[in-house]
């Protein structure tokens, strides 16, 4: 079983609770406005990779307490992500998803991965990116619409304290002089930082 990835970070500490690998998976077919990543919606983009491979690659990997899952759109597949997701949660790893559909209609939808998928799921962010509802004062998140679903109690303790954890951004450097960013930050704060890298 292969996945379709546009970028794999295997250590990062702005993409969920916690120090976290990071798996930007490569295909969404929900286009959302304003996106800040559109380059992951082409479904023939990125590169693949065989899941015991890349479940390897993050187990013998730098230490990380889970895996984040996010797009592109993950549950579009789901069930590659939930067959990595089970492998890395029998290792005692959690599983952040991000997606741009409700919970309520991939739970209604009968899909048996997209149950999985949440099944596997430790903590959920659930909603399309709304450009004009753009919020970044919460974590991880973009746009006031988004939802926290707690699917176990890993990151209950977090519920009532999200409002204290800071959105944050990395900036890596490569040794070809590329510049990658993850994270996330307003566009002010995107246009000032590469402005005085310029």
């Amino acid at each position: 079983m292969e996945l379709r990835i546009h970028r794999f970070i295997p250590s990062t500490k702005v993409e969920g609770p916690g120090t976290r690998a990071c798996l930007q998976v490569q295909g969404c077919p929900i286009h959302c406005s304003g996106c800040a990543v559109p380059f992951t919606w082409p479904e023939d983009g990125g590169y693949v990779m065989k899941i015991d491979e890349l479940a390897a690659q993050i187990l013998d990997g730098p230490e990380v307490e889970g895996i984040t899952f996010l797009g592109g759109e993950p549950f579009a597949q789901a069930r590659e992500l939930a067959k990595l997701g089970s492998i890395l949660k029998e290792a005692g790893l959690s599983v952040m998803t991000f997606t741009g559909y409700l919970i309520e209609d991939l739970q209604a939808s009968g899909n048996p991965d997209y149950l999985h998928l949440l099944d596997v799921t430790d903590l959920l962010v659930d909603g399309p990116f709304q450009r004009e509802h753009l919020d970044t004062t919460r974590p991880w998140v973009g746009s006031s619409n988004q939802r926290y679903h707690f699917l176990s109690d890993r990151y209950l303790h977090l519920r009532d304290r999200l409002m204290d954890i800071p959105n944050r951004l990395e900036v890596r450097l490569s040794p070809n002089g590329s510049i990658h960013v993850n994270g996330l930050a307003r566009v002010e704060d995107l246009e000032e930082l590469f402005g005085n890298l310029i």
